[in-house]
């Protein structure tokens, strides 16, 4: 159970846990309440829907009300927030519209980036393999907030394996977004997805760039499917 700490470590904005990164300890109040706000909600520990009361959030992160403010603003910018007049913040829901068009993104990018991966499959299996495992293990034990964070890991890293420095860019917000949607509705996804995770691998390290693009958009396909059956999102 999330407990209070102090804003004192900085966040890894790509896995939404703490970094040792040199860079990061240079962010101001603002922005390391923004990440860790982001972690809260990304994480599920902040449900879609609850409430954001700038108080307790102070008191929680032990920081003063402006930085949390000044963070929920930020953070309705992302789109992970909404704020209201007189009513004050809450967490955002995706509408079936929104989620569809996240969906619509994450299979032009994903099918990139498993077909360029293809292309380097010598490098593909390790790293691959060694996040399936870790996936087997969560499964098993049930430890469903940990293969949350090893679906975002899988994509990342076949993100970082396509060696194309632009679809990185574009796709770590995405993939954040997509770990916020597979928390949603873990319990009925996870059996399947990392099957379908094993497939996507195999693909990739037998350097067949259309059969990795072809099983990334099914896996996405997929995920769209389950989420929608969830009824994980409001209607528009």
């Amino acid at each position: 159970m999330y407990g209070p700490r102090r804003i004192a470590y900085s966040m890894d904005m790509a896995s939404g846990g703490a970094s040792g990164a040199i860079g990061a300890r240079h962010r101001t109040l603002r922005e390391l309440v923004c990440a860790e706000i982001r972690h809260l909600i990304l994480s599920g520990q902040l449900a879609p829907g609850s409430r954001l009361v700038e108080d307790r959030l102070a008191v929680r992160l032990a920081v003063s009300r402006n930085p949390v403010r000044e963070a929920l603003h930020a953070l309705a910018a992302e789109g992970l927030v909404e704020v209201f007049p007189r009513r004050g913040a809450v967490v955002a829901m995706l509408s079936n519209a929104e989620a569809d068009e996240l969906f619509d993104v994450r299979t032009a990018l994903e099918g990139l980036a498993a077909s360029l991966a293809a292309r380097r499959s010598s490098e593909a299996r390790a790293p691959l393999r060694a996040i399936l495992d870790r996936a087997r293990e969560a499964t098993e034990a049930g430890r469903l907030d940990e293969l949350a964070a090893l679906n975002s890991s899988f994509h990342a890293a076949i993100v970082q394996l396509s060696g194309n420095a632009y679809l990185a860019m574009v796709t770590t917000p995405v993939l954040q977004r997509a770990e916020w949607m597979y928390r949603q509705s873990v319990e009925a996804r996870a059996p399947h997805s990392w099957a379908e995770h094993l497939s996507l691998m195999e693909a990739i390290a037998g350097g067949d760039e259309r059969g990795a693009e072809a099983t990334a958009v099914a896996h996405v396909a997929a995920a769209r499917a389950s989420f929608r059956a969830q009824g994980a999102t409001r209607p528009v």
